[in-house]
């Protein structure tokens, strides 16, 4: 029995292929009557209204634990911290529970054929996670010292908290490891709710620490008031510090400063794994193209001068943040000093950085090369994320500039913080958008070393002849790189393309010594302008990834201006500044360690 074929004029290919849009265009222009065009395929429903249906349910899971957390913070009657702990506990079991089904059902599977998205879940990024992830296991262990030493005044919940938050770092670190480029293709509806639970379940974590660690900068804003001597801002410490002597009261102390200074690096951890799980969430359902993805490996040739650059201003960062810790709050001659060298200092980082990106946006005009806008979870959210986590700091930029601009004394501090806060809105402003056009970028094959040469046969006359059948694919990095000619071999040389005449493009019917030079010089001085223009974008992508990894620093481990510089506080309010500084500053914290990730993407690729 024969199967019946395609009806005539069905948008079939080859081999029952169906015809893309562009096949059918091509048609068309051809000449030849066109078949109709490919019918559009039904939208799954039932799918979209899973993801709709799984993202309210975590937005309401999010704002549930918000709501809790509010009301702790604000000292709300009849509600304990070990409330708020309790909910966090439950949400990171059930994500325990899921992670635990989904790892069983795919080993299950594992000799099926799975689909992956190569671009999501790098190795670097992966490791960072993982970094940071040990150090919160640290924290963790700091958190049960803290408990055992408190355990006669603290609720259970505080000791239950730090051991499943430590295994659920654990599990969850294996599961990025191993299934961060998963694309789901069954089970399709239960699996937008487990990842979705899992993405939300680390964005309270998240919430969690930035709270806690938020009061402890504030008592110790407060303090510093307090030793100043500011009498018209009231001052009342936050304080939730246990009503009982510790039993072992050395190592308490040692814990409980050990913790706040680990918040930093748990507080990425989460931040971080929330966003690898959204993008697995996005590729619930997708459909691929099979394509090879080539794995790009770094490479620190060629970006010594940005790497130099970078370590001197990383190295300097370190030894601004120790001096301002010391000498602000200790009076105030010695406060306006270190308000003054971090301004200068900050200055003149955030000047280097918007020359660096305006050279490098530069470049991106000179070579007009396109832009790839196919779908991309992973790229969509890198640009998404800058963008938006950007705001944090303009928000606080724009609120120092009316300050400035309404207060009625100026302290001389005041002068550096104007010139300090318009810098960041342009730098951030310049950097988005070479992050964003960097990660959108065409990028050629194998980074233009590789080059296509037609062999053209030198005959015993005083004529070339083309001999378009044959084709050598040619690593410009061992001839054209060192201004040396093409390989000869049995008669035949290398040249350059024919200019589509069927002659070269020096001239047909030339003798070779007088086509060969000046194809080397020509090649080489293209290559040689090329090469160039790419060593100063990876000079320019590691001196940004250096400068924002040092730019993280200080908000993070307590040198913030915008609490200690008072001017702010006195035009808007102490309560209503703070709430806003509170708002803004984690989005801030964020927005430097996610560009430095999204500029070491950029040096591998560049």
């Amino acid at each position: 029995m024969v199967a019946e074929g395609p009806a005539e004029g069905a948008p079939q290919g080859r081999r029952g292929r169906a015809r893309a849009p562009e096949e059918w265009e091509l048609e068309k222009a051809a000449g030849r009557p066109p078949s109709p065009p490919p019918p559009r395929a039904p939208r799954a429903y039932p799918q979209k209204s899973a993801e709709i249906l799984s993202s309210q349910y975590g937005l309401n899971l999010f704002l549930a634990g918000l709501v809790l957390m509010f009301a702790w913070a604000v000292h709300a009657a009849n509600l304990p911290k070990s409330a708020v702990l309790a909910y966090l506990v439950t949400l990171m079991l059930l994500q325990l529970v899921w992670m635990a089904w989904y790892v069983c059902r795919r080993c299950a599977h594992k000799r099926l054929i799975q689909d992956k998205d190569t671009h999501a879940g790098a190795r670097w990024l992966k490791g960072g996670i993982t970094l940071f992830a040990m150090i919160t296991l640290i924290m963790d262990s700091f958190k049960i010292g803290y408990f055992v030493g408190y355990s006669d005044c603290l609720s259970i919940a505080e000791g239950i908290f730090p051991v499943t938050h430590a295994l659920h770092t654990v599990v969850q670190v294996y599961f990025l490891w191993c299934h961060a480029k998963d694309i789901i293709q069954s089970f399709k509806t239960l699996e937008r709710f487990g990842v979705i639970h899992s993405v939300f379940t680390n964005l309270l974590l998240w919430t969690n620490a930035v709270l806690a660690e938020s009061k402890h900068q504030l008592n110790e804003h407060k303090e510093r008031l307090i030793t100043l001597g500011f009498g018209n801002i009231s001052i009342e410490l936050d304080d939730h510090a246990p009503q009982c002597n510790c039993s072992t009261t050395s190592l308490c102390s040692i814990f409980s400063q050990g913790i706040y200074y680990l918040y930093p690096f748990n507080i990425e951890y989460h931040i971080l794994a929330s966003t690898v799980l959204y993008v697995l969430w996005k590729n619930i359902g997708r459909n691929v193209e099979h394509l090879q993805h080539h794995k790009i490996p770094f490479k620190f040739q060629g970006k010594t001068l940005g790497t130099i650059v970078g370590m001197v201003v990383f190295a300097t960062t370190i030894a601004i943040v120790v001096v301002y810790l010391i000498q602000i709050g200790r009076s105030k001659l010695k406060s306006e000093i270190a308000l003054v060298m971090f301004y200068m200092f900050a200055i003149i980082v955030l000047t280097l950085m918007c020359a660096a990106g305006i050279v490098a946006l530069l470049i991106y005009r000179l070579e007009g090369r396109s832009l790839d806008v196919s779908k991309n979870p992973a790229r969509k959210l890198d640009g998404d994320l800058l963008v938006g986590t950007a705001s944090g700091s303009w928000l606080l930029s724009w609120g120092s500039i009316l300050a400035i601009i309404c207060a009625e004394t100026h302290p001389i501090y005041a002068w550096y913080n104007l010139p300090y806060s318009i810098l960041v809105i342009i730098e951030k402003y310049v950097q988005n958008l070479f992050i964003i056009e960097s990660i959108h970028r065409e990028h050629e094959k194998g980074h233009d070393d590789i080059k296509t040469l037609r062999i053209l046969t030198v005959s015993n006359g005083s004529t070339l002849s083309p001999a378009p059948s044959y084709k050598e694919i040619y690593n410009g990095a061992n001839g054209l790189h060192n201004g040396e000619f093409p390989c000869k071999f049995n008669g035949s040389i290398c040249l350059p393309e024919s200019n589509g005449t069927g002659a070269p493009d020096e001239g047909k019917g030339e003798p070779s010594k007088a086509l060969a030079p000046p194809a080397s010089d020509s090649s080489h001085c293209g290559r040689s302008f090329t090469l160039d223009k790419r060593r100063i974008l990876k000079n320019v992508a590691a001196f940004l990834f250096l400068c924002n990894l040092s730019l993280w620093i200080p908000p993070a481990f307590g040198c913030r201006p915008e609490y200690d510089n008072g001017l702010e506080e006195m035009v808007f309010g102490f309560e209503p500044w703070i709430i806003i500084v509170n708002l803004a500053m984690p989005f801030s914290i964020f927005y430097r360690m996610h560009s430095a990730a999204s500029l070491f993407e950029v040096s591998c690729i560049t």
